[in-house]
C-alpha cells in the first residue's frame, strides 16, 4: 500500500528544494566570477557574458598550480594512508580488549579531540625545526597524522565494537595469529568506516591552509590553498584568478567525495549492512 501524497509532503519537498538552491548560490557565484574578465565591475551573481576561460590558464601558470596540486596530492595521500593504518591498528585492541586499561586508554586518545591545536603550535614548530623538517612535506604530513588520529581512532573503535567476533574466532581456529587475523579478516570488514575516515580526512587535509603556510613558508614547496592565497595582497585582490584557482583545486577532492559519499553514513552508523 502506497503512502498518500499530502500537503505536508509537498511542503517538505519544497523546503528541501529551497534549501538546495540556497546552498547552490555560493557555487554559482564561484563559477561565475571565475569566468569574468579581470577588469569586470559586475557583482558575483551577475552572469558573465561572454564568459572567458583565460583566468584558468593565468591562475595555473602564475600560481604554479601544477606543482602545488602535486604537493597537495602527495601530502593528502600519504597522510590518509598513515592515518588509516595507524588508527585501525590502534583501535583494534581498544575495541577487543575488555580490561580496564583499554577503556582508560581509549578515553585518553579521544581526549585529544578536546585539546586546541593552538596550544601545541610553538612546541611542534620548535620540534620540526630541531628535526630539520621545516620546508619539507614530511612536516605537514606528520602534523596532519597527529591531528587526525583521535577522531579516526574513535570512528574505528566504535565500528569495531559493533562488529561480531565470529569471523575472528573462525580465523583463530584456522591458525591465524592476531595480526594476520586483523589484516586478512577484520580490516576488509572495516570498508564502510574506512571510507568515512578517508573522505573526512582527505577533505580536511586537502583544504588545510595554516599548517602548510607555517611549516612550508619560505621554501619552494607549497600546496594549492597557499598558492591561491598568493593572489591576495593588502591593496589588490585578483578575484577572478582566485576563484578560477579555487575551482581547479576543488575538482579533485569533489571527485573523491562523490566516489566515497555512500560510505560516510555507513561509517557513522557503526554497523554492517547486509
Amino acid at each position: 500500500m502506497h503512502a498518500r501524497y499530502t500537503w505536508r509532503t509537498l511542503l517538505r519537498e519544497a523546503s528541501l528544494i529551497l534549501l538546495a538552491l540556497v546552498f547552490l548560490v555560493p557555487l554559482v557565484g564561484l563559477l561565475n566570477v571565475s569566468l569574468k574578465p579581470q577588469d569586470s565591475q559586475t557583482g558575483a551573481l551577475a552572469f558573465a557574458f561572454p564568459p572567458t576561460f583565460d583566468n584558468y590558464g593565468a591562475a595555473w601558470n602564475q600560481a604554479a598550480l601544477g606543482a602545488a596540486l602535486a604537493n597537495s596530492f602527495l601530502i593528502t595521500i600519504v597522510s590518509v594512508v598513515l592515518i588509516i593504518a595507524l588508527a585501525a591498528m590502534a583501535a583494534y585492541p581498544l575495541a577487543r580488549v575488555t580490561r580496564g586499561w583499554s577503556r582508560y586508554t581509549f578515553f585518553f586518545v579521544i581526549g585529544g579531540l578536546l585539546i586546541p591545536g593552538q596550544l601545541a603550535l610553538l612546541p611542534l614548530y620548535a620540534t620540526m625545526r630541531d628535526l630539520d623538517l621545516l620546508g619539507s612535506l614530511w612536516s605537514v604530513i606528520l602534523i596532519n597524522v597527529g591531528q587526525q588520529m583521535p577522531f579516526s581512532v574513535f570512528l574505528y573503535t566504535m565500528f569495531l565494537r559493533e562488529l561480531p567476533l565470529d569471523y575472528e574466532e573462525a580465523a583463530l581456529l584456522d591458525g591465524c595469529g592476531p595480526l594476520r587475523s586483523f589484516v586478512t579478516v577484520v580490516f576488509p570488514l572495516l570498508r564502510p568506516v574506512t571510507g568515512t575516515v578517508v573522505i573526512l580526512n582527505a577533505v580536511g587535509i586537502w583544504n588545510e591552509f595554516f599548517t602548510p603556510l607555517l611549516y612550508l613558508g619560505g621554501s619552494d614547496n607549497t600546496t594549492a590553498p597557499v598558492a591561491i592565497y598568493g593572489f591576495v595582497s593588502q591593496y589588490v585582490s585578483q578575484w577572478p584568478l582566485i576563484f578560477a584557482g579555487l575551482v581547479i583545486s576543488v575538482i579533485p577532492i569533489l571527485v573523491v567525495y562523490f566516489a566515497l559519499q555512500k560510505h560516510i553514513i555507513k561509517g557513522f552508523a557503526g554497523g554492517l549492512k547486509g
